[in-house]
């Protein structure tokens, strides 16, 4: 047995957790291959129309590695993600549309609970869309708690998306609202609006069949704040290694708007990445491996031994 093979063959164990916001309850799903202690921290934080499970641990028949979870946790990963608020299993029966602020605070109260259990050490965070979003704002505003910092299909100012410039037109509805509906046919519009093909049709399946389990309506705050009120993070005040990751395709940011954002970056521990052949949605993409190896590349980077 080769070592790919024998990595693809290890166990992985899945454990539900939930920590406490001030009432307010957060599921949290751990997986991980043998004890978890020494292995470092890795929080996948989730976008703005589907729970963290259908994103990061998606399981699809005949896919090896569809799930992001159980792919680091073979690679000596301790692999977490959260609910935000308002989605999948966590609390939805307050008042409120979850804007990205408040996924911050979700983002560090399922930290702090990760911490109760791990120890103090920092965690890698990993962040898709407006995930991105919160993550970044978290580790702008709490950056002890984080080691490497990830953002896949993140925005900036919003200029030259053509994504949000069509979104902006339902603005009205979204603000009256603190939730709006999703159906199977919504999740396939995710992966139809920049580049149809760059997913196969049985993975967006069996994605919008997970999403849809848990919810037929997500809170429609990420989607005011990213149509009406960004920026909402300053790239000047994210001192941490930071990699951004674009696909090809991806219509939620220009290019042009992630750039200006990776300049302004201070830590010269940073990285951009373009994806080729991947539009929005990246781990459900056909050209999911080369995600991964981006990924893992950048986790386990050798810290510099000289920083002048």
């Amino acid at each position: 047995m080769d070592d790919k093979t024998a990595i693809a063959n290890l166990p992985v164990t899945g454990t539900e957790h939930w920590a406490d916001k001030n009432g307010v309850r957060l599921f949290l799903w751990n997986k991980r291959a043998g004890d978890a202690g020494g292995k470092p921290i890795l929080l996948f934080v989730h976008g703005s129309s589907m729970a963290s499970t259908p994103t990061f641990d998606l399981q699809v028949p005949g896919r090896p590695d569809s799930s992001a979870m159980d792919y680091f946790a073979r690679r000596g990963f301790d692999t977490w993600c959260v609910d935000m608020e308002g989605y999948g299993r966590s609390t939805k029966d307050r008042n409120n549309n979850a804007p990205i602020a408040q996924g911050v605070d979700d983002c560090f109260a399922a930290a702090t609970y990760i911490r109760t259990l791990r120890g103090q050490q920092p965690m890698h965070v990993y962040g898709i869309s407006s995930g991105a979003l919160r993550a970044a704002l978290f580790a702008q505003r709490h950056p002890g708690f984080v080691d490497r910092l990830v953002l896949d299909a993140m925005v900036w100012t919003g200029e030259g998306s053509p994504t949000l410039a069509d979104r902006r037109k339902k603005l009205p509805q979204f603000m009256a609202s603190n939730r709006r509906p999703i159906d199977k046919a919504f999740v396939h519009s995710i992966f139809d609006r920049d580049h149809p093909g760059t997913a196969d049709e049985t993975v967006i399946d069996a994605f919008a069949d997970a999403i849809i389990a848990l919810d037929d309506s997500v809170p429609t705050g990420t989607y005011v704040d990213m149509c009406s009120r960004l920026p909402v993070v300053d790239p000047d005040q994210i001192t941490v290694p930071t990699l951004i990751m674009r696909g090809q395709w991806d219509g939620i940011a220009s290019m042009d708007d992630l750039l200006k954002f990776f300049a302004r970056l201070p830590n010269p521990d940073k990285q951009f990445a373009v994806m080729p052949g991947i539009s929005h949605a990246s781990f459900q993409q056909k050209n999911v491996a080369l995600v991964y190896h981006i990924l893992l590349g950048f986790l386990t980077q050798p810290k510099p031994v000289y920083r002048g």
